[in-house]
């Protein structure tokens, strides 16, 4: 279990079709150590009813128990994700603390017995749901674990972008989004892997001023993160 070169994430950008995005994701899947993926889009509509979009690779007889909604309901890692932007490590004893071991039982016969999930909440009642599952116990050094849920966060950025655009034919980039310069500098500096701190040396400007420009960038482009942000700038050819 390790953290993959960013490259390997962003192979699922390239993906042009739902089923070649199915298949990226899951190579990125097992290069992380983990059999199975769910990658969920959802979205909140007021005038009509929520709109949910998926891709995963469970086993075939799993999917009628996968889609039992009064089982999801009553799932605590579903529920977690729900609410909570938090990644979720799991097992069994999650399932036992919540009162739902039989439901833990019923899955861990198709092979999800532990994992990691980590959910996006977005502007406008967008969401989006990765989890990443496995028959075999996670490693118990926390270093590792620490490791592992920030692998599966940063994909989650990536998978996120590319589910958006292949799963709802909808997607397009907000009307607000109009970056200043700094903030498109902003962006192009953190898509190198700098940091604030040398974005500001670069800039000639100061390093809270560069973290204001990476929030404001985000906050125009509905995302969750500078990282978030630089994806969907890519995508939308507003930096290259």
């Amino acid at each position: 279990m390790q953290r993959l070169p960013e490259r390997d994430y962003m192979s699922v950008l390239d993906a042009r079709t739902e089923e070649e995005l199915k298949r990226r994701i899951v190579r990125v899947t097992h290069q992380l150590g983990f059999r199975t993926v769910t990658a969920m889009v959802v979205v909140d509509h007021v005038h009509r009813p929520t709109e949910f979009a998926s891709i995963d690779n469970g086993p075939a007889d799993y999917q009628e128990l996968a889609n039992d909604e009064s089982l999801a309901q009553r799932d605590p890692v579903m529920q977690h994700c729900k609410h909570h932007s938090l990644p979720i490590v799991w097992n069994q004893s999650t399932y036992v603390t919540a009162g739902q071991a039989d439901k833990w039982e019923m899955q861990a016969a198709y092979g999800y017995r532990h994992g990691i999930a980590v959910a996006m909440h977005m502007p406008k009642g967008r969401h989006f749901m990765l989890a990443l599952d496995r028959e075999e116990p996670l490693p118990a050094d926390q270093n590792v674990i620490t490791q592992a849920v920030a692998a599966v966060q940063l994909f989650a950025v990536y998978a996120e972008d590319a589910a958006s655009r292949l799963l709802r034919s909808t997607e397009r980039a907000p009307e607000h989004a109009a970056l200043t310069t700094r903030e498109l500098e902003t962006l192009r500096w953190t898509m190198e892997g700098k940091t604030a701190w040398e974005i500001g040396r670069i800039l000639g400007i100061a390093e809270n001023t560069v973290i204001r420009h990476a929030a404001n960038a985000s906050r125009k482009l509905d995302c969750t993160s500078k990282h978030h942000a630089v994806v969907k700038a890519l995508r939308y050819g507003l930096i290259w």
